[in-house]
């Protein structure tokens, strides 16, 4: 079996970018975000990139870089906060929005990586959320359809993995990381540490390597996003 090992953020990637791809990353806000494989992804250049994320990063990092370098034409995301410079393409007509209610977000990639083209919910119903989407009553209530997501290439940071690609994250930085994982028909995953096959006990393991096809090793600089300091 191939190596999923790879040295270093750019060859990890290497020949699994195009331009107007679609591409999932992991994260909320600042935390649990994949930061060298987006800085390797703004590198490659690829543009008219649709990017499905929880959010859009800030300014001058994580997906801000891409918006930054005018790389992202599409953003489906649940909450585009604290990025002025998403504000300003989004408001001169220069970038679309899908926006997604977070936990239908969630739902949308988890049914995308187990095979469920779309499915039924509550969430948005009566809202622009739901304009143009087909719906179907139950047991009484109004749904809306939304469809699941499969990425092109799916972006994650973990904490710890195996040569396997079997994947531990550590706390909250977990969040929306499994999901995106599952979602992506090719799945890079950048970890802090890599450990011998069989150091992660199956029961910890939240992503199981069939999910992850390419695994490389980062140091992250972990930036906080709203620093509040008592006096």
């Amino acid at each position: 079996m191939a190596s999923k090992v790879y040295s270093s953020a750019a060859e990890a990637i290497d020949g699994l970018v195009s331009d107007d791809m679609t591409v999932a990353v992991g994260g909320f806000g600042l935390c649990g975000i994949p930061e060298q494989l987006i800085i390797a992804l703004r590198d490659t250049g690829a543009t008219r990139l649709t990017a499905v994320s929880n959010n859009a990063g800030v300014d001058d990092w994580g997906l801000g870089l891409l918006l930054e370098t005018r790389q992202i034409r599409r953003m489906v995301s649940s909450y585009v906060g604290e990025n002025a410079e998403f504000e300003r393409q989004f408001i001169a007509g220069e970038l679309e929005l899908e926006f997604t209610p977070q936990g239908t977000l969630a739902e949308r990639m988890r049914a995308g990586g187990a095979g469920i083209p779309g499915f039924y919910t509550k969430t948005g119903v009566g809202t622009v959320v739901a304009e143009g989407k087909p719906h179907m009553d139950f047991d009484g209530a109004s749904h809306v359809l939304e469809r699941g997501i499969v990425a092109d290439l799916s972006l994650v940071k973990a904490w710890k993995a195996d040569p396997m690609g079997n994947l531990l994250f550590r706390r909250t930085a977990r969040n929306f990381n499994p999901l995106v994982a599952m979602c992506g028909r090719m799945t890079v995953a950048e970890v802090e540490e890599i450990v011998p096959l069989g150091a992660i006990d199956p029961d910890q393991v939240h992503t199981p390597g069939i999910f992850v096809n390419r695994i490389v090793q980062t140091e992250s600089e972990k930036r906080i996003e709203q620093r509040t300091t008592l006096d």
